[in-house]
């Protein structure tokens, strides 16, 4: 399916798991802006179909919750790491699938999720933020931005904070540029500790819903249903000097 396809998922309200909605289809760009726009996104095991979930509860981060603890905020004054975006998506995105988690046996980051990720890079949907330190490359994170919510789907850190240092000016940048929330899926310790809380499956589909519906028709140009990058050549400035 192309960028401008869609595919209607059965709704996430009648799924008898608690997360699984569906399995089967593709990774191709329109059934993956179709998942992500219905409130589900790919998880699954090599060898597996395709399996599309859409959790209850759901893990999300809003502007005015975001917590950055006072030593993370003196790493971000000093501007320790160099921060970009979209430098170099194929490498933050196979760093991702390299990283050992210990709640996971391996990683769903496979060979298949990193070529259909980058391809919706190249059509201007997913987007890295990237952590340099002393000109390599030590952290970063990806994720999906539809208009004004962005679904991020993974991160990695090998020099500490690093990680730490691209999200967290990521998602300053999408505050900015008026994202509602970062969708973070599911629960973990670490996202909890930058802010991240729990909320009904039913509160979150309503508010994605209404933030989607917000957004132009499809047309020939579509730079505003993906979300702007306000602000995005102070980059560097804003690292530095927005804590």
């Amino acid at each position: 399916m192309s960028e401008n396809e869609r595919f209607k998922f059965p709704a996430p309200g009648e799924a008898k798991h608690y997360s699984i909605v569906a399995w089967g289809g593709n990774l191709s760009p329109g059934m993956l802006l179709s998942a992500y726009e219905q409130g589900l996104f790919p998880w699954y095991s090599k060898g597996e179909p395709v399996i599309w979930h859409s959790p209850d509860p759901r893990f999300v981060l809003f502007p005015d919750k975001v917590h950055i603890s006072s030593s993370m905020k003196k790493v971000l004054r000093r501007g320790e790491f160099t921060i970009s975006l979209d430098k170099n998506f194929p490498a933050v995105i196979r760093a991702c699938s390299q990283v050992k988690r210990a709640d996971q046996g391996g990683t769903w980051i496979s060979g298949d999720v990193i070529n259909a990720y980058t391809e919706l890079h190249r059509l201007g949907w997913a987007h890295s933020a990237e952590a340099y330190f002393e000109g390599e490359l030590a952290g970063g994170c990806y994720g999906i931005r539809l208009g004004k919510v962005f679904f991020g789907e993974s991160m990695f850190s090998i020099k500490p904070n690093a990680s730490k240092a691209a999200f967290f000016t990521l998602a300053q940048l999408l505050f900015d540029d008026e994202v509602r929330f970062i969708d973070c899926q599911t629960y973990s310790r670490h996202l909890k500790s930058l802010g991240a809380e729990e909320i009904n499956r039913e509160i979150f589909l309503k508010l994605l819903h209404e933030t989607l519906a917000s957004r132009p028709a499809i047309t020939s140009d579509e730079e505003d249903r993906r979300g702007s990058w306000a602000g995005i050549a102070h980059i560097k400035k804003i690292n530095q000097t927005k804590y």
